[in-house]
């Protein structure tokens, strides 16, 4: 009999913020459980938020066997960086660190079968693990249509900056005769071809063509067409495998009994509204405001998680101080509000909830078309407007492109209306309850349907 084939090695890079961390859990979770891989964890001394240091500690507890290593970053000065926000100057600065992640994976007792980097530090790590001679993969942690603007980008880029027309992008960004992204859908720091987030989504999209293949948590049934037109060169040329091996479902550590889930028991099926914007969006006070009012106006049941900072670490008021008490005293026979972090999964696959008013960050997107709860989109920035168009296209939402993405306010009596809208019309339901069957199906199988066999033959290929 032969010799089986070795268990695969597997690194995996994640970046800065729950929205990138928490697919590479999930993945290394699948890695382990499922296919039977070695699965080493990098992650960096300082984190910016302490969602990120907690469920860092809670995944390396409950996956003793995966391999933890600790990436010291080098001294970084954030004022040589054109951004304010945290999370950017922090893929700068782990970026800035990238020569020295080849010695560290070379020194690995145990030899390294492949790398899976985080889109964000593509640009950087890409070309310093070249010499490692490893399958280099990319984990894409948004829709198709994003990916689909990551890739082309620093063309259209090229071509505005060779362009004496001072209102880039005026026209939007035609992809090609089926793909075409208005300027009103771009993350708002690409309009400044000098942001930092701007210099590292051009420099990650040109790295995409140099890896070996483009991981990615989407659904078939959302995103066929884009997956379709991807992985047919339709959209850049050259561009390496797309495969889907979504959508990736919660580990049992990212779950909990919190005394939301017991609200939530003694609630009608189907009467919830769920409210969350994500780990580090922030509604300024005002909009909180009339967000609460439009809440007690649709005359539904709710469930809001409130964030009224950036970073967890600078948000310091209570609920009452940022809702209002005189909120809190109508709200009391109607909603929970909690400031807290929630099991969202186990939120939104509970039966008493029926709609999801979201900013359409992909990980929320993927978990809602998982529970079959259909969506209220309400972007507010980065990737979330394409992704908004991502669930309404695939009919699993509403979505009002005139809501509060340059800081316009929007009045809680609009907002009650679409809420109430979101929560009773029965074809969302049934769409969304189809895209959940298709979801759980792919699920128990990822990388399901066309694509199980590319995700299969690149686990062997790292034997």
């Amino acid at each position: 009999m032969s010799d089986p084939k070795p268990q695969p090695h597997v690194a995996l890079l994640p970046s800065s913020g729950m929205g990138h961390l928490t697919p590479f859990f999930r993945l290394a979770a699948l890695l382990t459980t499922k296919y039977n891989c070695r699965v080493t964890f990098i992650t960096t001394s300082q984190t910016v938020s302490l969602a990120e240091s907690n469920s860092i500690a809670s995944f390396l507890s409950a996956f003793p066997e995966i391999i933890p290593i600790n990436f010291n970053l080098l001294p970084f000065d954030s004022t040589t960086a054109n951004s304010t926000d945290p999370f950017f100057l922090q893929f700068e600065a782990i970026s800035r660190s990238a020569h020295l992640i080849a010695p560290l994976l070379a020194s690995s007792s145990l030899p390294v079968s492949a790398l899976i980097i985080d889109v964000t530090l593509a640009a950087s790590f890409v070309p310093a693990t070249a010499d490692l001679h490893l399958p280099r993969y990319i984990l894409f942690t948004s829709s198709a249509k994003m990916l689909s603007l990551c890739a082309y980008f620093p063309a259209a880029a090229a071509v505005s900056e060779s362009s004496e027309d001072s209102d880039i992008f005026r026209d939007g960004i035609c992809i090609n005769d089926s793909l075409v992204i208005p300027k009103s859908w771009l993350p708002l720091p690409l309009l400044d071809l000098t942001n930092l987030f701007t210099t590292q989504f051009i420099a990650n999209g040109e790295k995409l063509l140099h890896s070996d293949g483009i991981l990615i948590s989407t659904l078939d049934d959302l995103e066929r067409d884009t997956l379709g037109e991807l992985n047919a060169g339709k959209i850049v040329n050259g561009l390496p495998p797309v495969i889907p091996i979504g959508p990736l479902t919660p580990c049992d550590f990212e779950r909990g009994n919190g005394t939301q889930l017991s609200w939530l028991d003694d609630q009608a099926e189907n009467s919830v509204v769920y409210i969350s914007f994500g780990s580090r969006t922030s509604l300024p006070r005002n909009q909180i405001r009339e967000l609460g009012d439009g809440l007690l106006k649709s005359g539904h049941k709710f469930l809001w998680v409130i964030k009224d900072m950036k970073v967890d670490k600078d948000d310091e008021d209570g609920v009452e101080e940022i809702v209002g008490y005189e909120f809190i005293e109508k709200a009391k026979d109607y909603g929970l509000v909690v400031k807290t972090w929630v099991d969202q999964f186990g939120i939104l696959s509970h039966p008493a909830v029926g709609g999801f008013v979201t900013h359409c960050g992909w990980n929320s997107v993927t978990e809602a078309a998982l529970c079959g709860v259909p969506m209220l989109a309400w972007p507010q920035g980065g990737d979330q407007r394409v992704n908004a168009k991502v669930i309404e296209s695939g009919g699993m939402g509403l979505w009002v492109e005139s809501w509060g993405w340059g800081g316009e306010l929007v009045k809680g009596n609009e907002i009650g209306m679409k809420i109430k809208e979101l929560m009773e019309d029965e074809g969302l339901r049934v769409r969304a309850a189809h895209v959940k069957k298709e979801a759980r199906k792919v699920g128990k199988h990822v990388g399901g349907g066309a694509h199980k066999l590319g995700f299969l033959e690149i686990i062997e290929g790292w034997k």
